[in-house]
């Protein structure tokens, strides 16, 4: 079964990082993506862009209404994402837990329907 690990972050806190803390992280990440890989359970993964530029768009009165930001009220953030093929939820979960966003956020787990 596929599961959308969705990497929640505060993503105010990348730039005051410095640059060695942010290699440092990159580094982590891309030791994840490549455990992913070599257990072959990766299907596709990805950052995002910031928040500011994100648009919402939600029905009222019938009519698409467009919305700056992601609207949603949290001192959280949708930073990237990984789709990866799991058994079980709790394997799933058990990738999650591995991976850095977990130090600085949270991961979600979704099975896609």
């Amino acid at each position: 079964m596929r599961y959308l690990l969705l990497l929640h972050v505060d993503e105010s806190g990348w730039p005051s990082l410095t640059p060695p803390e942010q290699a440092e992280a990159m580094a982590a990440y891309g030791a994840f993506g490549a455990a992913l890989a070599e257990a072959g359970v990766a299907v596709a993964s990805g950052r995002l862009a910031s928040s500011a530029g994100a648009a919402s768009l939600r029905t009222i009165g019938g009519k698409p209404v467009v919305t700056d930001g992601p609207f949603a009220e949290t001192k959280e953030q949708v930073a990237g994402f990984y789709l990866i093929e799991a058994e079980t939820p709790a394997a799933a979960q058990a990738w999650a837990a591995r991976c850095p966003a977990v130090r600085y956020g949270a991961v979600e787990v979704r099975a896609v329907a």
